[in-house]
């Protein structure tokens, strides 16, 4: 009788623990939007390459969507768990001083000294220190913009997010005209300014720091040794014009942190993309995320062909095994998101658009 009573105890009590594991692993994914998940295994993913723009059909911009706050709290908070883009958007004044030397993040056996220049631009206190915007757009540069008529749309955001210096006034009726923050990776300078070989590149890339007017220009100048010349021509054309912008570079453990958000998500990226650390880091101080321009794929949801940046003729590989990032993998991250309502994803022609 003793026995058994054992038995039945040692039974109800692996039960209990069993139920206890799962619970907890549910509460886990729940915390952390397990719908995020995008392969349903913690295997890398394996990504299909045919007839991708067909399989990641969203709904026109139209169609019902509700923003979805609990899950949107849930996420914001779990990301804090890895970084505080209140901290992270940028070193600050006060953590270095001229001459210090820093290992670059993907260049660990090469480092760079901190120059006058660069420690007189470093902010003394984070641009988004107390900062809280009821909506934010971010706009990503693919050519799925063009004849979108999205730019009246984005300009009505609180907040509006761009990358990589994109032009907006030529195509504002597309991808608007607002600027609040916009990212500067250093090898801009040398595809759209041509390295500023002359006077009347330097002048076009003058112009374009000018018509930021107060922005938050964001310089990763601590990636790569390659880009350090680049950071110094434009530290130096700030400082010698008094472009009205404020500078930020992000911190050393920015993107190491971003990534190891994402893969606990088991979303297996090999270096997360411009457009998704912003949203990681917009997921800070947002109550909404509205992407734009986000289409890592050859032809539209109706077989058109979509250029690469909206801007120029730039043709890239989205599923080169070359390329530092995994495009379509964090597309179908997003667009997971955007159907469980923690962002909007516009892929088409927005409302009231002819």
């Amino acid at each position: 009788m003793q026995l058994q009573f054992r038995s039945w105890m040692l039974a109800a009590l692996t039960l209990l623990v069993v139920f206890l594991i799962f619970a907890d692993i549910s509460e886990i994914q729940e915390e952390i939007g397990a719908e995020v998940v995008v392969n349903g295994s913690s295997s890398p993913a394996v990504v299909d390459r045919s007839n991708e723009s067909i399989k990641h059909h969203i709904q026109p911009a139209s169609a019902k969507w509700r923003h979805n706050q609990t899950l949107s709290l849930r996420i914001r908070k779990h990301i804090l768990k890895f970084l505080d883009a209140e901290k992270d958007i940028s070193v600050l004044k006060g953590t270095l001083k001229p001459g210090d030397i820093i290992h670059y993040i993907f260049d660990r056996d090469s480092t760079m000294n901190v120059s006058q220049n660069l420690y007189e631009l470093l902010p003394r206190t984070s641009p988004l220190k107390n900062k809280h915007f009821r909506t934010c757009a971010i706009v990503g540069n693919s050519g799925v913009l063009l004849n979108s008529g999205c730019g009246q749309e984005i300009d009505t955001h609180s907040f509006v997010i761009r990358c990589n210096l994109a032009p907006v006034q030529e195509y504002a009726r597309d991808v608007g005209l607002k600027t609040d923050l916009v990212t500067m990776n250093p090898s801009v300078i040398q595809r759209a300014f041509e390295d500023l070989v002359n006077a009347t590149w330097r002048e076009k890339l003058l112009q374009r720091l000018h018509s930021l007017n107060g922005s938050i220009l964001w310089i990763p100048a601590f990636m790569a040794r390659g880009g350090k010349e680049r950071v110094e021509w434009v530290n130096e054309l700030i400082l010698k014009h008094r472009v009205s912008v404020q500078t930020a570079y992000p911190s050393l453990r920015l993107l190491h942190a971003v990534r190891g958000y994402w893969l606990t998500n088991k979303v297996h990226i090999k270096r997360p993309t411009t457009g998704l650390l912003m949203y990681t880091l917009a997921t800070r101080f947002c109550d909404q995320i509205y992407l734009y321009g986000f289409w890592p794929f050859p032809l539209d949801q109706n077989q058109n062909p979509v250029k690469y940046h909206y801007y120029d003729s730039l043709k890239y590989g989205y599923t080169s095994q070359a390329s530092p990032h995994t495009m379509p993998l964090e597309f179908k991250a997003l667009k997971s998101l955007h159907e469980q309502g923690a962002l909007k994803l516009t892929v088409g022609q927005c409302d009231g658009a002819t």
